[in-house]
């Protein structure tokens, strides 16, 4: 039997970058940083005091206010990001397609806030009282819960959570699910916001976040270079609509791109840092080429995880290395785009993908900003677009995430 070809066909996202596919993608390409100081919490006596947050979002101009209410933000921007897909993909309200689609959301953490919130709830009444919807609020899977309720999807809804990686494998799943004629159409993406103190606190033991950067905040996330410190967070969702080949067709609906490979592979190393040698990040790469059926010369354009610290850029660096050879990765058109909208954790992987079909469909590598002196002694010598993007023709792309506890996944697009 044939395998399916599966193809986008919507998308939608609210980003550090703005609250929508086509803002967010005209401020990366003119490589505006969306990083400032925080505004969600007082970070005042914080060491870390800036992030990548979301602006202007209202949930009420994608959901009615009772629903918003009972949702943590993570689950706001999700259903924002769907509905924005869905009108794109010319599908909202299409009962008898949407009531049998699937959705495939990953997410790293859910409703953080709602955790900080609840727990000091808890600890200041004397009966240990919690706000009554602090279980349906910060669970992961509240974002597939609402989609499902807002949209009137009946498939299957499962919700990934693999770290930095979630949303990229939640698109491989969903891509699998397609292809196995389970499904015709597929709703898929991440959602993330861990902009709050706890969640802050909880990064900033680890030594993983910027922190030097306070007078000037934008300047703050600047993967590849010598004076990277650590990720700065960010905040989001990205969702797409997947549709297997013949269903797109014969609905005559428009196609971004082709989703034509995934692959994904574990460290088994370590539960916050990459393994240095990078071989099993590099294996994700070389298994989401076979299953896309392209040859590491057919890449023209990798958007990198790209994380901004110090032993992520290096490592990744040597995968590309490996995984393309170090011939080939000299012609690659590489971008972090992290260095404009932070580290979304969760929804990372999505973003990321957007940006990459963007690319394609615009023949445009966006940069990697605040590249001043790239950090040539750690092994970061390869082309990673600095500071200014660069008009490219672009058939085919590849898009990676690395997580904690060693996650690796990796998604090929392709012009259709």
């Amino acid at each position: 039997m044939e395998r399916r070809r599966v193809v986008i066909t919507g998308m939608g996202a609210i980003t550090p970058l703005g609250n929508s596919v086509q803002e967010t993608w005209e401020a990366a390409k003119a490589g505006k940083s969306g990083v400032a100081t925080i505004t969600h919490f007082d970070a005042s006596t914080f060491k870390t005091k800036y992030a990548a947050e979301v602006k202007g979002f209202s949930a009420s101009n994608y959901m009615d206010e009772n629903s918003a209410r009972k949702m943590a933000r993570f689950a706001q921007y999700a259903v924002a990001a769907t509905k924005m897909a869905l009108e794109d993909a010319e599908l909202l309200g299409n009962e008898q397609v949407l009531s049998d689609a699937g959705v495939f959301m990953g997410v790293g953490i859910g409703g953080f806030e709602v955790t900080e919130d609840s727990c000091i709830k808890y600890s200041q009444s004397p009966q240990h009282r919690c706000p009554p919807m602090t279980i349906p609020e910060l669970i992961p899977n509240e974002a597939c819960g609402n989609i499902c309720m807002q949209f009137g999807i009946h498939g299957p809804s499962h919700t990934v959570t693999t770290a930095c990686s979630s949303s990229t494998d939640a698109i491989g799943d969903a891509l699998d699910c397609i292809r196995s004629g389970r499904r015709d159409v597929c709703i898929a993406g991440g959602a993330e916001s861990t902009i709050n103190g706890f969640a802050i606190a909880g990064f900033e033991v680890l030594h993983a976040l910027s922190q030097s950067f306070a007078d000037n905040p934008t300047a703050a996330s600047r993967p590849f270079d010598k004076k990277r410190e650590g990720f700065v967070m960010g905040e989001g969702s990205a969702v797409f609509v997947l549709e297997s080949y013949e269903h797109a067709v014969a609905r005559g609906a428009r196609m971004y791109a082709e989703l034509a490979g995934y692959g994904g592979t574990s460290d088994g190393y370590h539960l916050t840092a990459p393994n240095p040698d990078g071989v099993c990040g590099a294996a994700a790469m070389t298994e989401a080429l076979k299953d896309a059926g392209v040859q590491p010369a057919a890449v023209q354009y990798y958007n990198a995880h790209g994380t901004s610290t110090p032993i992520n850029d290096p490592s990744e660096t040597r995968m590309l290395k490996m995984a393309f050879g170090e011939e080939q990765a000299k012609h690659l058109h590489i971008s972090s785009t992290k260095s404009m909208t932070g580290h979304c954790l969760g929804a990372a992987g999505a973003i990321e993908a957007m940006l990459s079909i963007m690319a394609i469909r615009d023949g445009f590598v966006p940069p990697t900003i605040n590249l001043d002196e790239p950090d040539v002694e750690a092994g970061c010598d390869l082309d990673y677009t600095p500071n200014k993007g660069i008009s490219a023709n672009i058939d085919c792309a590849m898009s990676a995430t690395f997580g904690f506890g060693g996650h690796n996944g990796v998604v090929v697009l392709k012009r259709v």
